[in-house]
């Protein structure tokens, strides 16, 4: 039970990493005219979940948690240096360097709590870790099977992205839930894929979000870093 309540932790959208700060391209979406309304929010966000989320950084992150429990520090720094390299615009790269600055940061304020051998120096070791990598140090430290991490770190991003349309299109309370609950449904199977998909199979070709990433960079008026 104590490892489902620390996972819950994780996920939460009050961990101080300045997720909320973050909508990956969404925000250039809606200044486009990409997304306009509930409907076009919800397919923006399901193809960047299901054809980025969960085909690349899912089953990323299954592959960390595995490296972090085995030892596998070598595995771990090339994972973590194959997420970096994918990251498509300098605001992409420079979140998940933030948030996983910041989340490392807070572990070493929680270290009492983690059972991973070492997790400290070995964290220490990564220059820069990646968001998943140092999520995945903490799901591993904590005792969390991957089977139950995965759909909360699909959990988590699917929250932060409709939080962000909720604010940028802008979308009432009822509307966020709506699309919560809606492709908080596709979790489950999305989860499952993402735990048995071999690195080969990985993709996150998303060209669009790429390049609404990239005009979001100048875009004039933004309430987002990205």
């Amino acid at each position: 039970m104590l490892a489902l309540i620390r996972l819950l932790q994780l996920a939460s959208p009050t961990l101080p990493v300045g997720a909320y700060t973050y909508s990956q391209g969404l925000e250039w979406a809606v200044e486009a005219g990409a997304v306009r309304d509930e409907a076009g929010a919800g397919r923006w966000i399901g193809e960047a979940l299901e054809w980025s989320v969960a085909a690349f950084e899912a089953p990323l992150v299954a592959q960390l948690i595995a490296a972090w429990q085995a030892g596998d520090d070598a595995r771990v720094a090339a994972l973590d240096a194959e997420f970096v390299a994918s990251r498509e615009s300098a605001e992409l790269r420079a979140e998940t360097l933030q948030m996983g600055y910041s989340l490392a940061r807070l572990l070493g304020d929680l270290a009492e709590f983690t059972a991973l051998p070492g997790w400290r120096a070995r964290l220490a070791a990564l220059a820069e870790p990646a968001y998943p990598t140092v999520w995945a140090a903490a799901a591993a430290a904590w005792q969390v099977p991957a089977a139950q991490a995965l759909p909360a770190y699909l959990w988590a991003w699917l929250e932060n992205q409709v939080m962000a349309a909720v604010k940028a299109v802008p979308l009432g309370q009822s509307a966020g839930q709506r699309l919560l609950a809606g492709l908080g449904a596709r979790i489950p199977a999305l989860a499952e894929r993402a735990a048995e998909l071999p690195p080969e199979a990985w993709s996150n070709f998303t060209p669009g979000l790429a390049l609404a990433s990239s005009r979001h960079e100048t875009q004039y008026t933004r309430l987002f870093r990205s």
